[in-house]
């Protein structure tokens, strides 16, 4: 039975620290961090804690924000909105051609001097979701639902 773990301030550190070190944001978030069996990590309101979850089945609650594994952490598309505005490092700008590609699920072929790990992809004004950069190519996590075939 999946069942929704609530964060302690304690663990929620080390997500803001994990966030820090990949992208040089520095920021406070006023939201309630749930986290999954798969280390899947929501945010809802604060107000969660009013009801008893004791009794509830739940698979997931809030807006999905990211996955932490064994590779470091990787922001949903609506957590690199959250994060990327704020992020000094490991921001990948792409092009019109490229996000087209992106938007498709395929994967660009990209130098990013000084990128490492995963990297928030940007258009313009929009940021777009994270991706794994490695050897001058970064690889699209957009699942197959969020997909677009044309643009």
């Amino acid at each position: 039975m999946p069942e929704l773990k609530i964060l302690n301030s304690k663990e929620i550190k080390e997500i803001l620290k994990l966030i820090a070190k990949q992208w040089g944001a520095k920021l406070k978030l006023d939201y309630g961090f749930l986290k999954n069996p798969k280390d899947r990590i929501f945010v809802v309101t604060k107000d969660i804690a009013r009801i008893d979850t004791s009794k509830l089945r739940l698979n997931s609650a809030g807006m999905y924000f990211c996955e932490l594994d064994a590779k470091g952490i990787r922001l949903s598309i609506e957590g690199s909105q959250i994060i990327g505005p704020k992020a000094a490092k490991n921001v990948v700008e792409l092009n019109e051609e490229e996000t087209k590609k992106w938007f498709k699920g395929e994967d660009i072929e990209k130098e990013c001097k000084d990128c490492s790990g995963f990297v928030i992809i940007k258009h313009k004004n929009d940021f777009l979701g994270a991706g794994k950069y490695s050897n001058g190519k970064i690889l699209n996590y957009v699942g197959k639902t969020r997909r677009v075939n044309v643009i």
